[in-house]
């Protein structure tokens, strides 16, 4: 058995094109956040305060003691979260979609029973989700 040094190790997992996919990932997700906030926050958000008298969700808070609560601030952040779910599952349909008109079923190997099954795409952009969420 061959003893690798560190940088050697370092060097073949950074190598690996599953790391790279996932930094690719989470670097176009982070990106791709700071668009649905201002998606939310510049388009949504405005259009909502019309509907509603003119409201700023973001001013909405109630105030209990000397504590400030800026609940208008949790609205808008679920909303974020539920137009980024909503962008997600459509591109988790489309990729699903093109992945199975480029395949034909009689094409499709038989799994061995023994061999653990491939991460989804929904299972990859789960984890890249919560990895974004972390930071």
């Amino acid at each position: 058995m061959e003893k690798k040094g560190v940088i050697a190790e370092f060097k073949e997992f950074i190598a690996r094109g599953n790391v790279m996919d996932l930094a690719v990932g989470v670097i176009i997700g982070g990106a791709f956040s700071s668009i649905t906030t201002s998606l939310i926050n510049d388009l949504i958000m405005p259009l909502l305060g019309i509907l509603t008298g003119s409201i700023s969700f973001a001013a909405l808070t109630v105030q209990v003691g000397p504590a400030v609560i800026t609940y208008g601030n949790f609205i808008q952040a679920v909303l974020n979260f539920l137009v980024m779910a909503l962008v997600v599952f459509w591109m988790v349909k489309a990729v699903n979609r093109v992945s199975l008109l480029g395949k034909k079923e009689d094409d499709a190997p038989a799994a061995e029973p023994d061999t653990p099954a491939a991460p989804t795409a929904e299972d990859l952009l789960a984890q890249i989700l919560e990895e974004l969420k972390k930071s």
